[in-house]
């Protein structure tokens, strides 16, 4: 095959054979308190489309959008197309990205815990700013806020699970970030269907953010930093002892060795973002860019942020319409649990396949629905609306064990300490990016494609689903300081990598050779 096989890669060095220790409930703890950082993330992909559909809202910020939506001869699908509002929900993203590439300098240098209290303070602002907001510009503050919040909590969060969790559970216990944010997801739901009929619902809605927000923020206080963090700032003690709390023993001088050795190539580094762009790191920066990039051309997030006013396009009455996608957003939730159970089992490749043929099949079914038998003016019989829903759950549900998860899980896992932080930097920047192309343009291409929307998602799913096969090779049981020996035996990403002695930096630790090809 290509790509490799479904299994692991077999690309390990002999140090990492001697590995110890176990899952401790010190890990458990941490972990499920870092990942919390992800439920703010999630919080406000669910609550912007609600908020958006609410009356209350679109007629105080909005009004254009307000009368539109109540004319009868508006098209369906062009019902919510207005540019500023749009702007609400991607300034958010925006404000995200640039953030996101400052967290890089502060993660590295002041370490994770830092950057996951300064997202969680930026948001607990957002948050406040939103929920007081007098006018739209407060409004477009308070998402600027959050998306600084957000740029710092996605770029340290990933980071943090992926070197805490013990290399045969990384995988399950990384996904706890999707777990917080799929959860967040459907909390906002549960909470706009609450607040859609008060007056001032908007504005609890907003600002029940600050809840998770404040949850971070003293997580990031009471959280132990990691280890290899505390080794690349010169702390190895201290770094020793946490390691020894974490994996539940004091034998540990394997894993640790191997931190030091990665922590001092990592110090001879000054410039990470241009280290990145060499030659060498050539594989891990096309993963930092697509892997984001793909996650968000599934589509998911459009439907995520708009389901509301989709469900409102196709003819879903308001009630309907939430209930709709907050079953969405259970079923989201739902699904990354089954992520969780195998991806250190079947591995990354296998997921994201699998689930990208499903995701390609049921876009496939929505858009010949819609294109058949839904135009503007008329709505969709409940046995074709009861179907849309339930193609759209499952499209959610395979988003949900594969690219949800993984999108973020791969490339926090595959960077050497070197330029760990700058390539979740980029990772964070290019999903931001991108989610704010596509939620900016959003309701303009929906009004434009109609149900052509869902093929174009389509499209790219099958692209996606192409790279992967071909390109990404097995992460599955590979500790994460010796990631760089998958690309060294991956049929076309050898072609880029040096072997040793041909320009390598380090050479502190021997592969082992009795590994078999991928």
């Amino acid at each position: 095959m290509a790509g490799g096989s479904f299994g692991p890669a077999g690309v390990a060095k002999e140090r990492a054979q001697q590995y110890k220790g176990r899952l401790t409930s010190y890990v458990i703890i941490a972990c499920t308190v870092a990942a919390v950082g992800g439920s703010i993330f999630g919080y406000d992909v669910g609550i912007s489309g609600g908020v958006t559909s609410m009356d209350t809202f679109l007629e105080k910020f909005f009004p254009t959008v307000f009368v539109k939506k109540t004319q009868a001869h508006e098209s369906n699908y062009c019902k919510y197309e207005n540019q500023g509002l749009a702007a609400f929900t991607s300034s958010l993203y925006l404000a995200g990205l640039v953030a996101s590439l400052m967290a890089s300098p502060v993660t590295r240098k002041f370490g994770r815990r830092t950057s996951i209290i300064c997202g969680g303070l930026s948001f607990l602002t957002g948050a406040t700013l939103n929920a007081s907001a007098i006018n739209v510009a407060m409004l477009l503050l308070g998402r600027i806020m959050l998306g600084v919040g957000i740029g710092f909590g996605n770029q340290a969060v990933p980071l943090y699970l992926s070197e805490i969790a013990p290399t045969h559970l990384r995988g399950g216990l990384n996904m706890m970030f999707q777990v917080a944010t799929t959860f967040g997801i459907f909390i906002a739901n549960m909470i706009n269907f609450g607040t859609q009929k008060l007056n001032w619902g908007w504005r609890l809605s907003l600002g029940l953010a600050a809840v998770p927000a404040l949850l971070m923020t003293v997580g990031g206080i009471l959280l132990p930093e990691t280890p290899n963090s505390l080794i690349e700032q010169g702390k190895k003690e201290k770094g020793r002892e946490i390691l020894e709390k974490l994996r539940g023993t004091k034998n540990v001088d394997a894993e640790f060795e191997d931190m030091v050795d990665a922590s001092e190539l990592s110090n001879l580094i000054k410039n990470p973002f241009r280290n990145i762009l060499e030659k060498r790191n050539r594989p891990e920066l096309v993963m930092a860019i697509c892997m984001p990039m793909f996650q968000i051309l599934t589509g998911v997030n459009s439907i995520l942020f708009y389901a509301p006013v989709l469900f409102q396009s196709m003819g879903f009455g308001g009630n309907a319409s939430l209930y709709s996608s907050a079953l969405t957003g259970a079923v989201l939730a739902s699904s990354t649990f089954i992520s969780i159970a195998t991806v250190d089992k079947l591995g990354r490749r296998a997921l994201l396949i699998s689930g990208g043929i499903q995701m390609i099949t049921c876009q496939v079914i929505v858009a010949i629905i819609l294109g058949v038998k839904f135009g503007n003016h008329q709505e969709l019989s409940k046995g074709y609306s009861i179907l849309v829903v339930v193609m759209i759950c499952l499209f959610v549900l395979a988003f949900g064990w594969s690219w949800g998860p993984l999108g973020w899980t791969v490339p926090s896992e595959i960077f050497p300490l070197e330029i760990r932080s700058a390539g979740q930097s980029i990772t964070v920047a290019v999903n931001l990016l991108f989610t704010f192309i596509i939620a900016q343009a959003f309701l303009a291409i929906l009004c434009a494609f109609e149900f052509g929307i869902f093929l174009f998602f389509a499209g790219w799913i099958t692209i996606m689903t192409i790279f992967v096969y071909f390109f990404l090779p097995e992460t599955k049981g590979v500790p994460i300081e010796k990631m760089v020996f998958i690309w060294k035996k991956h049929w076309f990403w050898k072609k880029l990598v040096p072997t040793k002695g041909e320009g390598e930096i380090s050479n502190s630790v021997e592969l082992d050779e009795n590994v078999a090809e991928p």
